[in-house]
């Protein structure tokens, strides 16, 4: 579905922008990814909206047939990439699962803050992106994805959400996109 409007309070959530996933071996050029969340974060920030980082450290118990990580990260893996510019006011969350909304107090603080929209970006797109959409979806927020602010280690994974599920669980659009129409609506507010 082609992007249609924002919510006056829409939160844009960042998915796992961190230093221990920066030289992962993703589809397309984290650089690019990380530019176009932080000009999404920017546009945020200019309206006073709420702006959700999000970092992984550590994985959900239970048995799985593909060998996990540990869960012992290095020093500075959980750390938020600078670029970010961390500020007083954002949301910082850190999950021990796929999903933000899972493990952590998210939806709690968004519903604090009146959201009822939020625009997902980050890494990796089939499974901390997917995830963190489909919940918040589950949870009764309106959802959309910037698209070309995600990447995926695994292409097809990245292909399929994009795609498929994603269609599903809310709009999908560019980054320049939802900037655009943050814009739009923020004039129309002012009005």
């Amino acid at each position: 579905m082609a992007l249609t409007t924002l919510d006056p309070i829409t939160a844009l959530i960042v998915v796992d922008l961190q230093s221990g996933l920066a030289g992962a071996p993703f589809v397309h050029p984290f650089g690019d990814v990380v530019a176009r969340a932080c000009a999404l974060i920017n546009a945020f920030r200019r309206r006073g909206l709420p702006i959700v980082l999000v970092k992984v450290d550590g994985t959900a118990p239970g048995r799985t047939e593909r060998p996990r990580h540990s869960g012992q990260f290095p020093n500075g893996w959980t750390d938020l990439i600078p670029e970010l510019d961390r500020q007083p006011g954002d949301i910082v969350v850190t999950k021990r699962t796929w999903g933000a909304f899972a493990s952590t107090d998210i939806e709690k603080q968004l519903r604090a803050r009146g959201a009822t929209q939020v625009v997902v970006a980050g890494v990796a797109t089939g499974t901390g992106v997917e995830s963190t959409a489909r919940q918040a979806y589950e949870a009764g927020f309106n959802v959309t994805l910037a698209i070309d602010a995600m990447t995926d280690a695994r292409p097809n994974a990245h292909d399929y959400s994009i795609e498929q599920v994603f269609p599903r669980l809310g709009e999908t659009g560019s980054t320049q996109a939802i900037i655009d129409l943050l814009e739009r609506t923020n004039a129309h507010e002012l009005a």
